[in-house]
C-alpha cells in the first residue's frame, strides 16, 4: 500500500471508528452477540502461544504472523490451514475486511507499530506487557484506542486474578488503612531472558535464512544479527526490550497502583550495578518512586529491589523466616500490612499469619468486586462481544506503562528523574526525550497524527 492510499485509508476508518465500534463477523446481519470472533496473531512462539490457542478454542483463528516460524512449529502444526505472514503490514493489508482483532505477542520495541497499523484499520487490539517501549508510545496508544473506537487490552494476567480484587476489597473497607510505603522484589534479571555476552562485538553471526531480520528490527535502527537478541535474550538490550522492570515490573506493581491510585511519580531514584555494556541493561538495581499525595491519601514511596539487593523485612514478618525469592509485594498500612508472594497478586495475605488467621472470618464478610473470567485475552473476547470493558484497557495500561518505564529511564541513565507528566519531561534533563520518543526507522512512522 503505497503512502497516499495508506492514508485516504486511515482517514476512511478513523470516520467510521468514530461513530461506532467495528466488528465484522460478530456485527454482520443476522449475527447475534455471541458469533465468534475472527482474531488474527502476531508473534506466534513465546507468549504468542497463549494467545493463538485462546483463539483458536474459544474463537476463530484466521491468520498467524510472526518473522521466524521456528519458535512457533507448534501452530503450523496445530493449523496448517491458517494463512500464515512474516510482514503484519501485509497481513492486514491482504486480509484485514477479514479481521476483527489483533493479538500482538512481539518484543517490545515492534508492540507500538503493530498495535497503531491493526487499530487504524478499526481492529480491537490485545498486546503484552509493557505496553510498549517508550512513553510516547504508551500516551499515544492511549489516544488511539478512543481516535479508533476499539477494545483493548493489556497483557497483564494479574490484573484479572481474584487476588487483586481481594486487596482493593480490603483497602477500600479500610482493612489496611492509609498506606506510605511499598516494597517489591524480584529475582530478576535472570536468564535465559538476561544473559550479557561475554564480548560486546558481534558483528559476525550469519542470520539464519528462517527469520526476517530486518523485520524483527522494525523501527529501530538496523544493526548486525547476533544470536545475543534473538530469541528470547532480546529484553537485556535497551534497544529492543526494557530490562527486569519491563518484564515484571507491569505485573508486581499492578496491586498498588490501582488499589492505591497512584498515579504518576513526581521523582524516581535509582541505586544500580554498572551495566556491562551502555547499550544493557544493569544487572542490579535498586529503583524508588516517590508519588505525592492524592487528595486526602498520604504521599506514598514505593521500592522496587532487584536480585542481588537486602529486601527488607515487613512488620510482623517471622524473624528467622525468608521472603519468597521468586518476588513479591508488601504495603505498610496504619493497620495492617498487606502482602502476596511472586510477581502476581494470587494469593495475598495480612501478616503476620496468626493475625490474617484471626481475621478471615471479618474478612469473608466484605462484599466481593465481580470475577472477570479466566485471563486477559477470554476478558478482551467477552468484552469485544458486548461486555464490560477489559481492566487493562489502555486507559489504565498506559499509565502503569509509564509508570514502569520511568524506572527503566533511571536504570538506563543511573540518574535521578524528577518526572513533569502534564509535559511528558525529565526536569532539567533535555537529553531524555530520545529515550521518552525514540527515533524511528524510515517506513515504520507511526502515531504521529493521534
Amino acid at each position: 500500500m503505497n503512502s497516499v492510499n495508506r492514508r485516504q485509508f486511515i482517514q476512511k476508518a478513523a470516520a467510521l471508528g468514530a461513530t461506532s465500534i467495528p466488528m465484522f463477523s460478530i456485527g454482520k446481519p443476522g449475527q447475534s452477540a455471541n458469533s465468534k470472533i475472527n482474531v488474527a496473531v502476531v508473534g506466534a512462539g513465546g507468549m504468542g502461544g497463549y494467545a493463538y490457542r485462546r483463539a483458536g478454542s474459544m474463537e476463530n483463528l484466521v491468520a498467524v504472523c510472526d518473522v521466524d516460524f521456528r519458535r512457533a512449529i507448534q501452530v503450523t502444526i496445530k493449523y496448517p490451514n491458517v494463512p500464515r505472514f512474516k510482514d503484519f503490514r501485509v497481513m492486514l493489508d491482504k486480509m484485514g475486511d477479514q479481521i476483527d482483532a489483533v493479538a500482538i505477542s512481539t518484543p517490545d520495541h515492534t508492540h507500538f507499530p503493530a498495535a497503531i497499523a491493526a487499530m487504524e484499520r478499526g481492529k480491537h487490539v490485545f498486546v503484552q506487557k509493557p505496553l510498549a517501549h517508550n512513553i510516547w508510545q504508551c500516551r499515544t496508544l492511549q489516544k488511539a484506542a478512543k481516535k479508533y473506537n476499539v477494545i483493548t487490552q493489556m497483557g497483564n494476567q494479574g490484573h484479572t486474578m481474584g487476588g487483586i480484587r481481594r486487596i482493593k476489597e480490603w483497602y477500600d473497607a479500610g482493612i489496611i488503612g492509609d498506606v506510605s510505603d511499598v516494597v517489591t522484589w524480584t529475582n530478576r534479571p535472570i536468564g535465559p531472558w538476561f544473559v550479557p555476552p561475554k564480548s560486546f562485538d558481534l558483528s559476525n553471526a550469519a542470520v539464519p535464512k528462517e527469520l526476517d531480520w530486518d523485520l524483527w528490527q522494525g523501527p529501530t535502527a538496523e544493526r548486525h544479527y547476533s544470536p545475543e537478541y534473538v530469541p528470547v535474550k532480546w529484553r537485556g538490550w535497551w534497544d529492543y526490550g526494557c530490562g527486569a522492570l519491563g518484564d515484571i515490573g507491569c505485573h508486581t506493581f499492578d496491586a498498588p497502583f490501582w488499589v492505591l491510585g497512584l498515579g504518576m511519580p513526581t521523582k524516581v531514584e535509582v541505586e544500580r550495578q554498572q551495566p556491562p555494556d551502555p547499550g544493557y541493561i544493569t544487572m542490579s538495581s535498586i529503583v524508588t518512586y516517590h508519588f505525592p499525595a492524592r487528595g486526602d491519601k498520604p504521599p506514598v514511596t514505593m521500592k522496587w529491589v532487584e536480585r542481588g539487593n537486602k529486601v527488607p523485612k515487613p512488620a510482623g514478618w517471622e524473624k528467622d523466616k525468608p521472603l519468597p525469592e521468586e518476588g513479591g509485594m508488601y504495603m505498610t498500612g496504619t493497620k495492617e500490612t498487606l502482602f502476596h508472594a511472586g510477581m502476581r497478586p494470587a494469593s495475598p495475605a495480612i501478616i503476620p499469619t496468626n493475625r490474617f488467621m484471626d481475621m478471615r472470618e471479618d474478612l469473608s464478610k466484605i462484599p466481593r468486586l465481580p470475577s472477570v473470567g479466566a485471563g486477559p485475552v477470554e476478558e478482551w473476547f467477552t468484552a469485544i462481544k458486548g461486555g464490560p470493558a477489559p481492566g487493562s484497557n489502555f486507559d489504565y495500561a498506559a499509565p502503569l506503562s509509564e509508570m514502569v518505564l520511568l524506572g527503566a529511564l533511571a536504570q538506563r541513565s543511573g540518574k535521578t528523574i524528577e518526572w513533569d507528566a502534564k509535559n511528558m519531561k525529565v526536569k532539567g534533563h533535555p537529553e531524555f526525550d530520545t529515550w521518552i520518543k525514540e527515533p524511528v526507522r524510515k517506513g515504520w512512522e507511526y502515531g504521529e497524527d493521534i
